[in-house]
C-alpha cells in the first residue's frame, strides 16, 4: 500500500513561513502543491495501482485526481483518512459543494458535514489510523491501494512525519507504530 501525503497547500506555504494558523478554510493547492501531485502521478503510473483512496479535503482530492486520470481509476472518499483537526484549515467543505466543484468524484457517501466540530484529540486520530490499517489488513489486495492523506493520519498511522507530495510503502498487516510523537509540521 502507498500512503501519498496531499501537495502543498495555501495553509502549508503560510504556515511554514510564520508557523501561525493562517484561518483558511479547507484550503486549495498551490502551484507547486499541482506539480507535486503531477510527478506523484507520473511516479504512480509505474505501479499497480488498482484502487484510490482518498481524504474529503480539498487539497488531497486535487493531489488524487491527477493519478486518478492517468491510471483511470475512480476515487474513493472516506473522512477515515483526513487529516487531524487542529487548525482552521480542517474545516472542510460540504459534500455539495465538493460535487460541484469536483463533478468527477462521487461524493453519495459522504455525509454533508464530514468533519469533527472540535479538536481531535491525538489518541483520536491514532484510533482512526488503526482502524483503517485493520480494515486495509482485511483486503486480499491491499498492496494495489493509494491513500491520499495528511501529515497528521500518516503520522498516527506510520509514526513517521512525511513532506507534501511525500510517499511511504506501509504494510497494514505490521503492528502500529509503538509511539508516535506529534510536533506541529
Amino acid at each position: 500500500m502507498i500512503l501519498l501525503r496531499h501537495g502543498q497547500s495555501e495553509f502549508n506555504l503560510l504556515f511554514t513561513q510564520t508557523r501561525r494558523d493562517p484561518g483558511i478554510k479547507d484550503p486549495v493547492l498551490t502551484p507547486l502543491g499541482h506539480n507535486q501531485a503531477e510527478v506523484a502521478a507520473e511516479a504512480l503510473a509505474r505501479e499497480d495501482i488498482r484502487r484510490i483512496v482518498v481524504s474529503p479535503y480539498r487539497r488531497a482530492i486535487q493531489t488524487a485526481l491527477p493519478a486518478a486520470r492517468r491510471l483511470g481509476l475512480p476515487l474513493t472518499v472516506t473522512p477515515v483518512v483526513r487529516e487531524r483537526y487542529a487548525f482552521v484549515c480542517d474545516i472542510g467543505s460540504p459534500a455539495t459543494e465538493l460535487g460541484l466543484t469536483f463533478p468527477e468524484v462521487d461524493f453519495a457517501r459522504l455525509e454533508e458535514v464530514w468533519w469533527p466540530a472540535e479538536e481531535e484529540p491525538a489518541v483520536q486520530v491514532e484510533g482512526r489510523a488503526s482502524l483503517f490499517r485493520a480494515e486495509m489488513a482485511a483486503l486480499d489486495d491491499w498492496a494495489h491501494t493509494l491513500v491520499v492523506s495528511h501529515w497528521g493520519f500518516i503520522l498516527a498511522f506510520t509514526g513517521q512525519s512525511v513532506a507534501n507530495g511525500q510517499m511511504l510503502r506501509v504494510d497494514p498487516t505490521l503492528p502500529s507504530p509503538d509511539v508516535v510523537v506529534w510536533k506541529h509540521h
